[in-house]
């Protein structure tokens, strides 16, 4: 077992090194304070974890984390930060890969610990985008009768909330085609489709219908690709280039991922 970590202050560290080799003393251990040292390394060596300062000089963690995914998809991301207001909700929900310094042995072992077992959620609705777009109630797959209205959710949870009228979801889903009588008849059977497959599955709760309008709350569920967006290590770990590869129309947006310059997301 390798870990990488990268932290610009030599105390901080040491610190962090000291702990993992008490903590797993058969690993390697691989320090840098340069984050551009470090992701060498991770090109010339394998790597299972990475410890990453967030605020550092000339590159974030943030950014070294999506740099790094490139080079070692599979690496576990993990980050540690000196700010009590950015990491205390992450904390309070065991959110994975967050650590707050100074850090101790019993908060790297649990956070090692999480990487490992996962992320749990507290949503009963989970959408996964990455690798594929699936949704699930209660852990069981939600079960569409058209393909066309799995897509359109698709489509809604792409937006984040943002609403969608019926004209930009038809031009959407069909490629720019001309939006006819006959088409915007079909569209009808797609989203009524959507809509009983959703309250067959009680989940009927993440659409949210306007006049002529449609869009999802993102508050009632769980997304992968929400979390990305927020730099949580677990997004991070799990995305692969691979955001909802069955639809044409996301190709931009995973595009958009792949090279995503972090920011720090906004403190609560």
């Amino acid at each position: 077992m390798n870990f990488l970590v990268v932290d610009d202050e030599p105390l901080q560290l040491r610190e962090i090194a000291s702990v993992l080799r008490r903590l797993r003393p058969e690993a390697e251990i691989f320090p840098y304070t340069w984050p551009d040292e470090a992701l060498e390394s991770a090109k010339a060596h394998p790597m299972d974890v990475a410890f990453l300062d967030i605020q550092m000089g000339g590159m974030t963690g943030l950014e070294l984390a999506v740099r790094l995914k490139k080079v070692k998809p599979d690496i576990h991301i993990i980050f540690v930060t000196g700010y009590a207001d950015y990491a205390v909700d992450a904390f309070a929900m065991h959110a994975t890969g967050y650590l707050l310094k100074p850090v101790t042995e019993e908060a790297v072992s649990r956070e090692l610990t999480f990487v490992y077992s996962g992320r749990p959620s507290e949503k009963r609705i989970q959408v996964k985008t990455f690798g594929g777009f699936d949704v699930y109630a209660d852990g069981q797959p939600v079960r569409f009768g058209r393909a066309k209205a799995k897509e359109l959710l698709a489509y809604l949870v792409d937006r984040r909330g943002s609403s969608v009228t019926t004209g930009e979801a038809y031009a959407a889903l069909f490629e720019d085609a001309e939006d006819t009588p006959s088409g915007k008849s079909y569209f009808r059977t797609i989203l009524h489709e959507l809509i009983a497959a959703l309250k067959k599955a009680q989940a009927e709760e993440i659409l949210v219908k306007g006049h002529n309008s449609f869009a999802v709350d993102p508050e009632t569920f769980d997304c992968d690709y929400y979390r990305f967006l927020q730099g949580d290590p677990a997004a991070v770990n799990a995305f692969q280039n691979d955001y909802m590869q069955s639809y044409s129309w996301a190709e931009i947006r995973n595009a958009e991922l792949d090279f995503w310059e972090y920011r720090e997301p906004e403190r609560r």
